[in-house]
């Protein structure tokens, strides 16, 4: 993990404003996401966490993870806005995934941001392994940290609340 200094932060800035500003479509009632893939400074794609499809027949918002069976690995409620940008991204722009970059970001209720924790998503951190994303942006409180995509993977798993 490296923190971005002088121009790279000036630019990774741009695109954790895109990120806050598709964030306020999320239509998830628990988190709103936004995520950015960019190569080359150039926005590859961009999109928000919603329920599966968009369907609200899909919507899990208000189940408590408890509530689900041990099985079931997976307690989030909607497709992370990441999993959207990339899946998007495969469809219309493969050619652009591998040693691109991806920016995350929270916003709050207020729409103002929420700064990061640790990599802890496995779900992501797989996915974007898996496409050759190259690097994960994260704005966190000291600073905005870029990690290579196997470090950030690695990290998740070692997670601990």
């Amino acid at each position: 993990m490296r923190y971005l200094i002088w121009n790279e932060l000036l630019e990774a800035n741009k695109f954790i404003e895109e990120c806050m500003a598709i964030a306020r479509s999320a239509t998830c009632e628990r988190s709103k996401c936004g995520s950015v893939i960019v190569k080359d400074w150039e926005i590859i794609w961009i999109w928000f966490n919603s329920p599966t499809n968009g369907l609200e027949s899909q919507r899990r918002c208000h189940m408590e993870k408890s509530s689900y069976n041990k099985k079931i690995t997976d307690k989030t409620c909607c497709i992370h806005a990441e999993q959207r940008a990339i899946m998007d991204a495969l469809a219309k722009n493969p050619n652009k995934l591998k040693d691109s970059r991806l920016y995350f970001m929270r916003i709050d209720d207020s729409w103002n941001a929420k700064n990061s924790w640790e990599p802890y998503c496995t779900i992501c951190s797989k996915m974007s392994l898996d496409v050759w994303i190259s690097e994960f942006v994260l704005s966190k409180k000291e600073w905005i940290c870029l990690y290579e995509t196997w470090e950030y993977n690695d990290l998740s798993y070692k997670y601990n609340w």
